[in-house]
């Protein structure tokens, strides 16, 4: 690939990734492929999803744009085993057995050239969360898998080639490391909930998190039934149990917190739900909250006063 060729790729898929970043700004977690199919990225239409292959190649690319894996339920037999290495990298099996078969060699184009890719996550429910931008950062032909590092910052030194796109600064700075579960968990959980806050309602997608039940940390499962769709101020409340939410899906505030007397943020962003019951819960009954799980935390809450 030449330089010139380098620039042009990254001149598309920084569009690509600018859009996928106006489309999660408006709320939007789960993707069909008809939702990213015919999109126009620096003057040209193509698709970023594979459809029926886990590897996808635009025809106007000279490397791969994105990768995707499948959902399947716990427990069960994926197609291509997908996991964590010792060094804490990720891996994404080749296509088939063979290391040169053409879209191994579309992958290992964009490694060679240090491209950033979409990877498609199965979303519990139907449809995929986009996880970008990713790298592979090398390969291990004999395991028939490239390795993945899903927290890589963009290369400092590109020059961005289309000054006419209107792009997101920020995709440039990211830094923030995202665990292969929690897009695909929090596309799922948003989806659930309709994308509203379960105590609250509020439905600005952006400031809507997908809280863990039970604690990521302590090993909770990424499940829409061990989530909850909470809003930054309900979910950093029920994180540090000024809020608590009983097995019978009712809000409760914390004792002390109650009687504060402060301001209208307070009063009616925290102490006036206290009693009431949630005011968004999943339509379908496999999705709600985990009630074992609800009341272990709710134990926690009472725990801390």
């Amino acid at each position: 690939m030449t330089p010139e060729q380098r620039l042009a790729e990254l001149a598309i898929r920084h569009a690509a990734l600018a859009w996928l970043d106006q489309q999660r700004a408006k709320g939007k977690e789960v993707f069909s492929q008809a939702d990213t199919s015919g999109v126009v990225l620096a003057g040209q239409t193509m698709r970023l999803m594979p459809t029926q292959q886990g590897i996808w190649k635009p025809s106007q690319l000279q490397a791969a744009l994105s990768i995707r894996t499948v959902y399947r339920p716990e427990g069960s037999t994926r197609p291509y085993d997908d996991a964590v290495g010792s060094d804490g990298l990720y891996r994404y099996k080749m296509r088939g057995e063979d290391p040169d078969h053409y879209e191994n060699r579309a992958l290992r184009s964009a490694a060679v050239a240090r491209l950033p890719l979409i990877w498609w996550l199965g979303v519990q429910g139907g449809g995929y969360s986009a996880l970008y931008p990713i790298y592979l950062v090398g390969e291990e032909r004999t395991a028939l898998q490239f390795v993945v590092d899903i927290s890589a910052v963009p290369q400092p030194d590109i020059v961005w080639p289309a000054a006419e796109l209107d792009l997101d600064p920020a995709y440039r700075q990211r830094l923030t490391t995202v665990r292969l579960h929690q897009r695909p968990f929090r596309a799922a959980v948003l989806r659930a909930y309709e994308t509203a806050c379960a105590v609250c309602s509020f439905r600005h997608g952006d400031l809507l998190d997908a809280a863990h039940i039970h604690e990521d940390a302590q090993g909770g499962r990424p499940v829409v039934t061990n989530g909850l769709a909470l809003c930054k101020m309900h979910h950093a409340a029920y994180d540090r149990h000024i809020l608590g939410i009983t097995p019978d899906y009712e809000v409760r505030v914390n004792e002390a917190v109650l009687h504060e007397v402060d301001g209208p943020m307070l009063r009616h962003g925290i102490q006036e739900f206290h009693g009431r019951a949630l005011m968004v819960v999943p339509q379908r009954r496999s999705e709600r909250p985990d009630k074992p799980a609800l009341d272990a935390r709710y134990q926690l809450f009472k725990a801390a006063g």
